[in-house]
């Protein structure tokens, strides 16, 4: 390590779900000694994609990798109590596993029934459903336009973020991690390794390691040590309604169009309370502005004339509802292949990168926090191999295409 007032064997730049899954499963790790310091911009995480998600966890990809991730992760989160627990005390994160429901019409109905195939072969629990068995399952769903749909029968479903983000937190800090305030304003590099990071303060941290889980701030943190990756932040809107008409069982759907929506907690009195959304449809329109990265600067429009209209259309009872809140929350955006880029970087071995998540940050924080520890204490991956996800592909301008985007 270079020379400085201050040294951690690891620095991980950014603390919400991802970075603090990285620093448990480094520090819980029995032949792991030594010292991890997490820098947190904003303790608060009012910005932070782990915070303003939908939170929901899939196993409904076209790739290989993804799949098991996810398999991983619906484990992990079924016993949270036997990884995250302290005290004797287990977190609540109210995890439901109500599925995921892809619709398909004529043009995406052999994507659905190729990706159904693999996510099989690979274990997940996911079932092809032809229009005629999806009227049957779900009396309100306007099939009349579509030619199937694959639905999570185990495994996929929703839970709370906020929560599983506070968990990953209070474990790492039981087990002598060291969370910090602090914004980074680059690293040192020498020799092809980085050797420290540097914060705004003008203080400095000599490391061994060091993890970018920066967020939409991790393309430009990875610049400082001349480290290109095409992640951009991108804004998203989560809209909330009530319906009073009956949707029983509803899933986490996914529109022909896109648009989906999922349940979120009990019907009440005035009816069930939905969540749903679907991303902008320009660049202009996605893009989060740093400068202006208000929660509530929602485009009720969006609403108005895109995810409405088609949820009215699948969902009939969905004609007659009562907005509620809604939000908005940045996506870090890979814009090669929408697929997280996780791994040392290309040409310094010693700076691993988790970026680009492109929403699916919860659900992988678990499986890429147990991958970049092993990473960095072994030298490889050694339970589940995340090479496809590599930096190298990046490198290379060759995607890892993903079908299912949301």
């Amino acid at each position: 390590m270079s020379s400085s007032s201050e040294s951690a064997d690891v620095v991980i730049c950014g603390g919400a779900a991802i970075g603090s899954s990285v620093a448990y499963h480094l520090a819980a790790d029995p032949g792991f000694k030594g010292k991890v310091v997490v820098i947190e911009k904003d303790p608060t995480y009012r910005l932070a994609a782990s915070a303003l998600s939908a939170a929901s966890i899939r196993q409904q990809y076209s790739s290989a990798v993804n799949i098991r991730i996810s398999l991983f992760g619906i484990d992990f989160l079924r016993n949270l109590g036997a990884h995250l627990a302290v005290d004797g005390e287990t977190p609540v994160i109210d995890l439901h596993e109500g599925g995921y429901l892809y619709l398909g019409g004529d043009e995406g109905a052999p994507i659905l029934a190729a990706n159904q195939a693999l996510q099989a072969a690979e274990g997940a629990d996911i079932a092809l459903y032809a229009a005629d068995m999806l009227r049957s399952k779900f009396s309100w769903l306007n099939t009349s336009d579509l030619i199937c749909g694959t639905y999570g029968v185990s495994g996929e479903g929703w839970f709370d973020g906020w929560a599983l983000l506070q968990a990953f937190r209070r474990k790492a800090r039981s087990l002598g991690v060291e969370y910090r305030q602090g914004e980074i304003s680059g690293y040192s590099v020498e020799g092809g390794r980085v050797t420290g990071v540097e914060l705004t303060d003008g203080s400095r941290i000599a490391c061994g390691a060091v993890v970018n889980a920066s967020g939409t701030h991790g393309a430009r943190l990875a610049a400082t040590a001349g480290v290109a990756i095409p992640v951009k932040s991108m804004k998203r809107y989560v809209f909330s309604f009530t319906c009073k008409g009956e949707v029983d069982n509803c899933p986490l759907l996914i529109d022909t169009t896109g648009v989906w929506c999922r349940p979120e907690g009990k019907r009440g009195s005035e009816g069930q309370l939905f969540i749903g959304s679907s991303s902008p449809t320009s660049e202009a329109d996605q893009e989060w502005l740093e400068s202006d990265p208000g929660v509530e600067d929602v485009d009720w429009s969006f609403f108005e004339e895109t995810v409405w209209p088609a949820l009215a259309h699948r969902i009939p009872a969905f004609e007659q509802i009562r907005p509620g809140r809604a939000w908005a929350g940045p996506y870090d955006m890979n814009g090669l292949d929408h697929n997280a880029i996780i791994g040392p970087a290309a040409g310094v071995p010693n700076l691993y990168l988790a970026n680009g998540f492109s929403g699916h940050g919860l659900q992988q924080s678990p499986a890429v926090g147990r991958g970049l520890a092993e990473h960095i204490l072994h030298g490889g991956y050694r339970t589940l191999d995340l090479a496809d996800l590599g930096h190298e592909r990046i490198v290379a301008g060759k995607p890892l295409k993903e079908a299912n985007i949301i």
